[in-house]
């Protein structure tokens, strides 16, 4: 069961984040982005805005109390959520807990926030995540987005990054 991540959370919260995107401890789960992309994920000043934000949503599972997955849902208007940030912890990754965590997000975005939409952006160098998420109904739009190369907390490892788009009717 999902629940709406709070201030207390945002330690456990950034440090799963970087453990299952960056760095030689990401490289444990098959999602991470660590062989494109060096330097942060994120940091506790910008989980924060996003919980400040009311119409920004992370959600949390948890095991035994310890944090386990996470994903980020934004409102964007139009009945249109974006979903980001979807994170498992590296060990358990490749055992069903991304799909629930999906779908648990999907009807947190259904439900609570009328959605009829979901929309995401994938770097275009992950055809294995790309292709998990097309398993889950979400479709290339077609779209793609430049990678922020100006922004200071990525590192780059090579210079042909962009997003593609996906999106699934909700």
């Amino acid at each position: 069961m999902l629940e709406e991540a709070g201030a207390a959370d945002l330690p456990a919260l950034e440090a799963l984040v970087e453990r299952a995107y960056r760095g030689d401890s990401a490289r444990a789960g098959w999602s991470h982005e660590a062989d494109l992309v060096g330097g942060r994920r994120t940091d506790a000043a910008e989980l924060g805005a996003m919980l400040a934000n009311p119409r920004q949503h992370i959600l949390l599972l948890r095991d035994s109390d310890a944090l386990r997955a996470c994903v980020a849902l934004t409102e964007k208007g139009d009945a249109l959520t974006y979903l980001g940030m979807l994170t498992v912890e590296p060990s358990r990754q490749a055992g069903g807990t991304g799909r629930a965590v999906l779908a648990g997000a999907e009807e947190f975005a259904r439900e609570r926030l009328g959605a009829t939409a979901m929309e995401m952006q994938v770097i275009a160098q992950r055809p294995e995540l790309i292709a998990w998420y097309e398993r889950r109904g979400y479709v290339r739009t077609g779209e793609t987005r430049p990678f922020p190369y100006d922004e200071q907390r990525y590192v780059p490892r090579r210079d042909d990054l962009a997003f593609v788009v996906l999106a699934k009717p909700l």
